[in-house]
């Protein structure tokens, strides 16, 4: 019998070290970008301030850089060390894209960042420029090959079950790599990093503002970071959308916990906007419903319907039947391979035999199961809704208020008042947290509501947990909270510290008498001195 003690520490290690690692990783995907943007415009203009705003946020970026490589390595032993059955099962399928991250994207990444960082006065701009850029693409394929990984245990195509080494096999690496949940996840994670990275630069520098020091860099940082965050922040929505769309078609269950769809709705299925989902009562309450939204997000079409929790429930008892057959039939083989019978049984029923596994939780042969026990394991299909429906709801007012306030900051940018009104540098400032927690809500949002699957309709997460005692899991949990914790605050602590001391206090060059910096921007013909000073 399986041990839930195990799954559940298990389970909670690889959710902590991976929502420690997604506190780096995002935003060393959007700085990489805006640090490409800052060197072109100095490589396109010559001005020397733009090398030292890409100097100074390079900076930042390093600490960061240097703190989810840390975090990132420690995360793959857990594979082989919490993981070991599924490491086995799907190994073949699943290590081959982390493979390939490490070989490509990885050393990619470590080899430029080094000519990043001592390359300035041994290059020219030019040359300087392409590491830059290079860094920048190594970040985001390194994401790339994570997320097709990733995508597969969500929708895991080009594959199947070999019935003679009993694991999970390639059949077609193009399918694994062209998988439109990869595509999906890729675009929107990566574009959820550039609206991070962005953010981080708009808070820092109306941090500055407030302060009034830095105004001439701190205004040309706001400028690149509300552009960048704008166009960032709508492709977050859109790509969203294709990313809903998806679900829809592979994850129907998520879909359903998600919007809290107790049973089917006539379509066009209605979003639930607010509500409280009462799961004993299968019921929400005090829903406040947009018609037609789910309906067009989930089928984009007006006659498309979306099945409800009820109906998939159902659904899940018949594929664990057919499922039990299967399993049947797998059992019979693997006593006489030749046996005709069998193996056509198992070809039949083959794509269910996942839903059977389920049943291994509960008892040792899954072809025994009575009904009881089968509507217990289908009702085990369904993910926790209330955490699902909440983590979605604040992730999409979170990027609501993204698009208000880059906007915002784009209409002031283009009239030249970032630094007219504090309440606005507040507010920029103290939403630094915002696309953090919204980016950890979507990473809630897309693994726990794969639950209970490590790979969806194959291998329940139960089963793929290693042979190792609860203490045994439990000191290992310890540790990495008590090591990860610490490099939490050490990076915050570089991070507070080198944003406080900013390009001035690091030497980068002086404060102007005036409370200007020392590199004003050249006067505009059109505009006053007075207004034109700083601005670019």
């Amino acid at each position: 019998m399986i041990d839930e003690t195990v799954v559940t520490l298990s389970r909670l290690q690889f959710a902590l070290t991976a929502l420690y690692h997604f506190l780096f990783v995002p935003l060393t995907l959007g700085l990489s970008w805006m640090l490409v943007i800052m060197e072109t415009v100095y490589v396109m203009t010559g001005r020397d301030i733009w090398k030292r705003m890409t100097q100074f946020w390079g900076v930042l970026f390093g600490i960061n850089f240097a703190m989810g490589v840390a975090t990132g390595i420690t995360m793959e032993f857990q594979f082989g060390t919490n993981w070991a059955y599924y490491a086995h099962y799907v190994g073949d399928i699943f290590g081959t894209p982390l493979a390939i991250e490490g070989l490509m994207a990885f050393f990619l990444e470590a080899t430029f960042i080094g000519l990043f960082y001592f390359g300035w006065d041994k290059l020219s701009r030019v040359k300087h420029l392409g590491v830059t850029f290079v860094l920048a693409v190594g970040t985001n394929l390194s994401a790339l090959w994570i997320l097709i990984a990733n995508a597969w245990m969500q929708n895991p195509v080009g594959s199947e079950f070999n019935l003679d080494t009993m694991r999970m096999e390639v059949t077609s690496f193009s399918e694994v790599f062209f998988n439109p949940v990869a595509q999906a996840k890729f675009v929107h994670t990566v574009s959820s990093g550039y609206v991070l990275g962005s953010m981080f630069v708009l808070s820092i520098s109306a941090w500055y503002l407030l302060k009034g020091r830095n105004i001439d860099f701190a205004k040309r940082s706001m400028t690149v970071a509300a552009s960048f965050g704008l166009a960032s922040a709508l492709s977050v929505v859109v790509l969203g959308d294709e990313s809903g769309y998806t679900v829809s078609e592979n994850q129907k269950m998520k879909l359903a916990a998600i919007e809290a769809m107790w049973e089917t709705e006539a379509a066009p299925a209605s979003f639930t906007a607010f509500g409280f989902p009462d799961v004993e009562g299968r019921t929400t309450h005090f829903a406040v419903e947009i018609p037609w939204v789910m309906g067009l997000i989930g089928t984009r079409s007006l006659d498309g319907v979306l099945p409800g929790i009820k109906e998939l429930v159902a659904e899940a008892e018949e594929r664990i039947g057919s499922g039990m057959q299967a399993y049947a039939a797998m059992q019979t083989l693997r006593i006489d391979r030749n046996d005709a019978q069998a193996r056509s049984t198992f070809e039949q029923h083959k794509r269910d035999l996942g839903y059977a596994l389920l049943l291994k939780r509960v008892m040792v042969d899954p072809a025994k199961a009575t009904p009881a026990e089968i509507r217990t394991a289908a009702k085990s299909t369904i993910p926790n809704v209330p955490v699902l429906f909440w983590s979605f709801r604040l992730m999409v007012a979170c990027g609501l208020w993204f698009i208000v306030l880059f906007g915002y900051s784009f209409w002031l940018s283009a009239r030249r008042e970032l630094d007219r009104h504090r309440w606005y540098l507040k507010a920029a400032l103290w939403s630094l947290p915002l696309p953090w927690l919204a980016i950890e809500l979507g990473w809630i949002v897309a693994e726990y509501g794969r639950q209970p699957w490590a790979i969806e309709g194959v291998l329940p997460t139960a089963l793929g947990v290693s042979s190792v005692t609860s203490g045994q899991v439990l000191t290992s949990l310890i540790g990495f909270v008590v090591f990860y914790t610490a490099l939490a605050i050490v990076d915050a602590v570089l991070m507070v510290r080198y944003a406080r001391k900013g390009p001035d206090g690091l030497g980068m060059w002086p404060e102007a008498p005036d409370g200007q910096d020392g590199h004003d921007a050249l006067p505009i013909a059109s505009l006053p001195a007075a207004r034109a000073a700083g601005q670019t």
